[in-house]
């Protein structure tokens, strides 16, 4: 346990020991501390049940009347969570038998043992990867489904490995290696899903599978695995899993309703005083801890109703058919909240705020080709005649030359394909002109295509607005020297800009701002190459991650970025499944106000430098770097809701905020940090968690 889990505990020791001697604010502080835990644990084991209310005011009513007979204060909540899980499984063994006895024919009836991660996960089916793993679990042995369901109550945060071996009733040795074979389990279930989900299917699994009736069970999980291991078509399948920590964190908790609260008053005859909670939301689109419900759930009003509004954790290996996400109304003075960015309407006007617009007077003063919206492709490209459509442009332009968008939104009825490469000594470029401020739309593009995808290396794309993509934004493949300067990509359905694949290597991004996109802001990914950096970006309001490096195999240089109040991850510095060891080199950057961890390494097992950054007020963790031997030196953690950080063993801290005392920033308005660029398109100079120690990052602009 961290420093300050342990402090948590001692307090919530001291509650149960004055609750014991009889005091009635104790008990109802217990009471409304853990109710939402509670809740959550009985809410998603039953899945909506009407049953649910009850059950967790019988839970909590029965921990009241056994409260006296605790002998170990300290282990109170996992004491009552095990109090909780016993309670589900006694409700549906009672169901199952219920309904057996009544109905004259066998039904579909959840195995009480069993069913707890399968409903957990059936709430997750918004993303293909969540469907995927949904449908995993049912190929899991009962035990290891069981598991799930209270590991994901763990990597959410809301249970410490001690808690979830006491509701278990192991110990956490067992525990770790218990959640290490179900993890395994559920790896190789995966693989077995989404081979036999592929299109077209694998003609020797066709043939393995020619006798097979349907029923999922271990045999013909552990026959499907070994040929999906063996089998390179079906072992092509696999690439671009997300992890399954990534997929369950990106769900929040379940508000408690208020009558729940009222209920448990009235049982208890105590004054239990309920929480400022009147939403009857069922989930919120972002990662939030319980006791910072309220402003979670106010800005997620796109899902009243009891709609399920959550974002795509990954961008898959080709384009897939997605829904366009519902348009939410937003005010120009007001960013629309993580996950939840407008999606212009093709003719509609493009949107933006005024301090997120791109800085104007950097365009190209000259061009050897011309677009404008008015123009026609039967043109010439030229200033006076040009094309109308970046796709034309992208097609014929050459070696050394120059694409300039003129002024307005420029609408593609289709995808664009970028695949005309520049040379080391003549670049291509395209770029909006002068101090024109040039828009793509791209909301007439269809959803099951990506926007923009390039396969092309040695371009400048530089000062040019792209929104309203109804599926990935800027994907590049397997890019060298590219460069993506001034940049400004927002409320888009998939990632800002993505550069993915083995082979990316030498790539800039520099000085752009992404925002608003219901996928991550900016991610290389899924790939390997040296030599790519990004630097003086900003990453905010997105669905998942600001800056995400998930299963990207070599070095990135991460440098004077800042990533606040995305629906994830600040920076997700690793990950993937398998997991990589990438050593990335994380220096000078800020990350506040995120519904994830601050830093996270996401399973990474190489040394990640991290250097002068700084983790304030996010959901998670400061620095979560339990798996990488990270060297940590003059980073700045600071009001993290679950703590400034967890670290490994092989971890190396020294002179992090953490380990110095006295430690304040000198400024925690962010206005200014959160306000328009210089003129120059660089980072606003800003006091905003400034430290004057060299401990933290440098906030003056990079």
């Amino acid at each position: 346990m961290t420093e300050r889990q342990i402090t948590a505990a001692r307090g919530v020791s001291d509650l149960v020991r004055d609750a014991q001697r009889g005091s009635v604010p104790a008990r109802d502080q217990l009471i409304t501390g853990h109710l939402s835990l509670i809740y959550n644990v009985i809410g998603r084991a039953l899945h909506g049940h009407p049953d649910v209310d009850d059950l967790v005011q019988d839970t909590m009513l029965q921990a009241i009347n056994a409260l006296g007979g605790l002998r170990d204060p300290e282990r109170f909540r996992s004491w009552l969570v095990a109090i909780a899980y016993r309670r589900v499984q006694m409700h549906m063994r009672a169901r199952k038998m219920t309904l057996t006895r009544h109905l004259p024919e066998p039904v579909d009836v959840p195995d009480p043992a069993g069913d707890f991660a399968e409903r957990t996960t059936a709430e997750l089916v918004v993303a293909d990867q969540r469907r995927e793993l949904a449908e995993a679990a049912r190929w899991l042995d009962d035990t290891d489904r069981e598991l799930l369901g209270l590991w994901w109550q763990e990597a959410s945060g809301d249970l410490t490995r001690a808690e979830l071996a006491a509701a278990l009733d192991v110990t956490p040795k067992h525990a770790a290696v218990r959640v290490q074979r179900m993890k395994a389990q559920l790896e190789l279930s995966r693989g077995v899903v989404r081979a036999l989900r592929a299109t077209p299917i694998c003609p020797e699994l066709s043939s393995t599978i020619r006798g097979w009736d349907g029923t999922v069970d271990s045999v013909w999980r552990k026959r499907l695995a070994r040929h999906v291991r063996d089998c390179p078509k079906c072992h092509f399948q696999q690439a671009g899993l997300v992890s399954p920590e990534r997929l369950l964190l990106g769900v929040a908790a379940l508000p408690v309703p208020v009558a729940l609260w009222a209920g448990i008053q009235a049982a208890a005859g105590a004054g239990v005083t309920a929480p400022p909670l009147v939403t009857t939301v069922s989930l919120v689109t972002h990662v939030t801890q319980h006791k910072t419900l309220v402003a979670a759930l106010t800005a997620a009003t796109v899902a009243v109703g009891g709609g399920l509004t959550l974002a795509v954790v990954n961008e898959p290996d080709t384009p897939r058919a997605a829904a366009p996400p519902p348009a939410v109304a937003t005010t120009p003075a007001t960013p629309p909240p993580a996950a939840t960015g407008t999606r212009p309407s093709p003719g509609a006007p493009v949107r933006t705020t005024p301090t997120r617009r791109p800085v104007t007077g950097l365009g190209v003063a000259e061009a050897d080709i011309f677009v404008a919206p008015n123009g026609s492709d039967d043109g010439d490209g030229t200033q006076a005649r040009p094309y109308a459509s970046v796709a034309k442009a992208v097609a014929v332009v050459r070696p050394g030359q120059t694409i300039a968008l003129r002024a307005g939104i420029h609408r593609p009825a289709g995808p664009i394909s970028i695949t005309t490469s520049g040379t080391a000594d003549q670049r291509v470029t395209i770029s909006g002109y002068a101090s024109e401020r040039a828009i793509i739309d791209a909301s007439a593009i269809p959803a099951d295509q990506w926007a923009i995808t390039q396969r092309a290396s040695y371009w400048t794309v530089r000062d040019i607005e792209v929104t309203g993509a109804r599926n990935a934004t800027w994907t590049c493949l397997a890019c060298v020297d590219n460069v993506y300067e001034r940049l400004a990509v927002h409320d888009n359905a998939g990632a800002g800009l993505m550069l993915r694949d083995p082979g990316t290597s030498g790539n800039r991004v520099l000085d752009s701002d992404f925002w608003a996109n219901r996928g991550s802001g900016l991610s290389v990914q899924f790939g390997a190459g040296d030599g790519n950096l990004v630097r003086g970006n900003r990453a905010f309001r997105n669905g998942l991650d600001g800056i995400d490096l998930g299963s990207f195999r070599s070095r990135v240089t991460v440098e004077y970025n800042w990533a606040y109040r995305n629906g994830a991850n600040g920076f997700a510095v690793g990950g993937g499944s398998p997991a990589v060891a990438a050593a990335h080199t994380v220096r000078h950057n800020a990350s506040w106000g995120n519904g994830g961890h601050g830093f996270v390494d996401e399973g990474n097992t190489a040394a990640i430098e991290l250097g002068n950054n700084t983790a304030f007020r996010n959901t998670g963790l400061g620095f979560a770097m339990t798996t990488a031997p990270a060297v940590l030196r003059n980073n700045a953690a600071v009001g993290n809701s679950r703590g400034e950080q967890a670290l490994s063993a092989g971890a190396k801290p020294g002179n992090n905020s953490w380990q110095v005392p006295a430690f304040a920033f000198g400024s925690e308005d962010a206005s200014t940090a959160e306000g328009p660029r210089t003129a120059a398109a660089k980072l606003p100079g800003t006091g905003y968690l400034s430290t004057g120690n060299g401990i933290g990052a440098s906030m003056s602009g990079a």
